[in-house]
């Protein structure tokens, strides 16, 4: 007796659980119904779709075959309201030539909407209209739909050498199965990422800094530009000579350090090789004696030197001139000045002898000294009749 108690107890649970095929039914498709045969069901009934796409909104309905005829069917985006109708969308303007009725007054309900924005996040129904009066039906819950738009996630900063994974994403995950396109500086990137929305720089170089966006392919939304900072130590440090090369004691000879780094070197050492202190810092130094001089750019992530330049000094005609010569792989290149300087003292010369020469004594030269203005007129005449090409008339 036992026994025959707890098979019957073990069936009643069976018929009493809910059908299997019909729980999953209404896990996976939105469905609307009633005892009588009327219903609507959706599939999905969440949507997320991409900025200016385009979106179809699947839907079947049933309704009691027998003595009835469907006249009338629509879309809308409002609920029933005790005693309104509501709004037929393919009247609104802001949906009329966006909305495709492609189903028919049978059985199939979908919808097509091309062009949606952010506006058009809502919840939609389906509604039909029989022959008889007061024989209507919508189906409730109805499609949600969520529009959005793309988001490139990077970190703010990272450092030349890390692994960097920037992320295309939006406000929901896109219904349809999307392949997503990555530009740097609005060129594409050609990547094999093995995440369908993550674009994986390992390792980062400093020539990956740029504008990057995302975009799903055969969509025309692009995300907005994000920057990616690479950071990175100095490099290719050089010592730059401003001015002339060759520089006379006295003037200034300014020895000036330049590095490529992010963010910019703003700590500079200046060695003299050969000796362990430093000599001087700042971008830019001033030497004044002779030696081979290179610098030291730093940031917070790490410092590099230069190659050394030569300043040396030569002695010439008790002055003392120096000569400022950059080194390039061990080859000195020397400027030298004596002959432009022997030069200028020639020229020197020369000029003041030609202002003596100008300047003549009255007691040695008669012609020159000689104011025929203040002679008399024999005299004026006597002269005038030398014949100058004679040197006996001299």
């Amino acid at each position: 007796m036992a026994m025959k108690e707890q098979i019957y107890f073990m069936l009643m649970r069976v018929r009493m659980a809910p059908p299997l095929p019909l729980v999953f039914l209404f896990m996976i498709h939105g469905v609307s119904s009633d005892d009588n045969g009327w219903g609507v069901s959706y599939s999905p009934p969440h949507i997320c779709a991409l900025n200016d796409s385009t979106v179809i909104m699947t839907c079947n309905y049933t309704y009691p075959r027998t003595g009835y005829k469907i006249m009338k069917v629509f879309w809308t985006k409002k609920p029933v309201i005790k005693g309104v109708e509501p709004p037929d969308l393919s009247k609104d303007p802001k949906y009329r030539q966006r909305l495709q009725y492609l189903g028919d007054k049978q059985q199939n309900c979908t919808v097509r909407l091309s062009n949606v924005t952010l506006k058009d996040s809502h919840m939609y129904y389906f509604r039909f209209i029989s022959n008889i009066t007061g024989k209507k039906y919508i189906g409730d819950p109805g499609v949600n739909l969520t529009v959005t738009d793309l988001q490139v996630e990077s970190p703010e900063r990272v450092t030349e050498g890390d692994s960097v994974s920037l992320t295309c994403k939006g406000s929901c995950a896109l219904t349809d199965r999307a392949t997503f396109i990555w530009y740097r500086n609005s060129l594409k990137i050609l990547t094999e990422s093995k995440f369908r929305n993550t674009l994986i720089l390992n390792p980062v170089r400093r020539e990956d800094s740029g504008r990057y966006s995302c975009a799903v392919d055969g969509h025309t939304h692009v995300s907005p530009d994000v920057h990616l900072n690479v950071m990175y130590p100095p490099r290719n440090v050089s010592v730059l000579i401003n001015g002339s090369g060759v520089i006379v004691e006295g003037d200034s000879v300014t020895l000036k350090c330049i590095s490529d780094s992010n963010p910019p070197a703003v700590n500079f050492s200046w060695f003299k090789e050969n000796e362990s202190s430093a000599v001087g810092s700042g971008q830019s130094f001033s030497a004044l004696q002779s030696g081979r001089f290179y610098c030291q750019a730093h940031n917070q992530h790490g410092s590099q030197r230069s190659d050394a330049v030569t300043v040396t000094v030569h002695h010439v005609a008790g002055r003392n001139v120096i000569v400022i010569t950059a080194t390039s792989g061990g080859v000195f290149i020397i400027f030298i000045i004596i002959i432009i300087i022997i030069i200028l003292i020639i020229l020197k010369k020369r000029r003041s002898v030609k202002v003596e020469d100008q300047i003549s004594d009255p007691n040695e030269d008669t012609y020159t000294a000689l104011d025929l203005k203040l002679t008399t007129s024999d005299l004026y005449d006597t002269l005038a009749t030398v014949d100058r090409r004679r040197p006996e008339d001299s």
